[in-house]
Formats: structure tokens, sequence, C-alpha cells
């Protein structure tokens, strides 16, 4: 299955701007997909979205900061760049403290945008890349068995064979078979790359260690 083409979805209730701001960034060689209202795009968008969006920051009914606010709810990493006839410090500050990648004016030249629209782009490939790594990893410690995941919880804490045998009420050499299969199915060869990859994983997100 091929992976989705990272798009700029580009949102504004101004057809005639809409139209000469999809122009511009095709012809600047990004792929685009117009939209003239917040919903229609968000309609459109699945979890699977790949790319980044540049919006007007005031439109009818869902605006620019709402529309921001629906993405990080739906869990779409897709950066935002802003675009505004009348902004204000109040709402770039907004824009930027919820993680959007620029707030620029309409009138400003076209260099600024691009740039604006790369970077957001870039961005956005590097969490994409991070995220596929923590998937992937997160499916060789789903593949542990129950065992070995008590196993490597106490790993994880730093446990020794020794200590981790009376906790589970096992034998010690049962223990090291145990993280010898949890190294095998991991890839890896020592503790510390066992961590490492664990919190890749996001397995330290919670005390204890959750495993997906």
């Amino acid at each position: 299955m091929s992976e989705p083409i990272p798009i700029v979805h580009l949102v504004d209730d101004d057809v005639s701007f809409l139209k000469a701001a999809s122009r511009l960034l095709k012809a600047s060689g990004f792929t685009v997909a117009a939209f003239d209202s917040a919903a229609e795009l968000l309609a459109h968008l699945s979890a699977g979205s790949r790319g980044c969006v540049v919006a007007d920051l005031h439109m009818p009914g869902v605006g620019g900061l709402e529309l921001q606010e629906d993405l990080l709810k739906l869990g779409l990493s897709l950066p935002v760049v802003f675009l505004t006839g009348q902004g204000n410090i109040a709402s770039s500050v907004r824009a930027m403290r919820l993680g959007a990648e620029d707030f620029l004016e309409k009138r400003a030249p076209k260099a600024p945008l691009l740039d604006a629209v790369n970077r957001a782009l870039a961005r956005e490939a590097t969490e994409h890349t991070r995220r596929t790594r923590q998937q992937a990893l997160r499916s060789l410690f789903a593949a542990l068995t129950p065992r070995e995941r008590e196993v490597l919880t106490h790993v994880l804490r730093g446990g020794h064979n020794k200590e981790i045998a009376l906790a589970l009420n096992i034998h010690e050499r049962t223990v090291k078979l145990h993280r010898t299969a949890i190294t095998t199915k991991l890839g890896v060869s020592t503790v510390a790359e066992v961590s490492r990859l664990a919190q890749e994983a996001g397995l330290f997100d919670a005390e204890p260690p959750t495993f997906p």
C-alpha cells in the first residue's frame, strides 16, 4: 500500500483568493486541495491525511483558530499556516501556542508563504516518520507474551534476575530465558537498547510502563 501524498490543504471563504493562492502553490510545485470552509476540509480529512493546512484566520462558521483546535482534537498532526487580512497579537499568540507554523498577512510577499509551507511540510514529514517508527515498535512489544511483558516491566525498572524471580515467583533461569526471548523479539542485545526502544514506543508515558 502506497503512502498518502503530502497535500497543502488550502482553506478560505474568499473564492477569488482561494483560486489565486491555489494557483501560486501549484505553480511552486505543491500538491494542493482547496476548500471554501473549515467544515468542508474537516469532512475531507481522515486519519491517514498527510501535509499541512493553510487557512484564513477569519471565516464564517468555523474560523481558523477553531479549525486548528478541531485538528488537534481529531489527532491530526497537520501543521497550520495562518493567513489573515486583519490579524491581531492575541490571535497570533493563541495560534502559536497551539502549534501553528506561521502567522502571515494575506498582503505579504509570496516568498514568506512558500517558506512557511515548506517548513510546515518538513515538520509534518518528521512527525510522520516518528509516528511510523513508534507504531512499528509498539507492534514488536505487542508480540511479547504476557509473562514476557511482566518480566520486561521489572527489567525496565532496573530489577535484577534474582529480584524479578522472587517478585514473579518463578525460577531465576526462567527469568533469563524470558529476557533472552525479549531481546530476540525486539532485535537488540542489551537492556540499554531495550530501554531506548521502550522510550521510543512511548511505553514510559505511564507508570508502570503500559503495553499496546
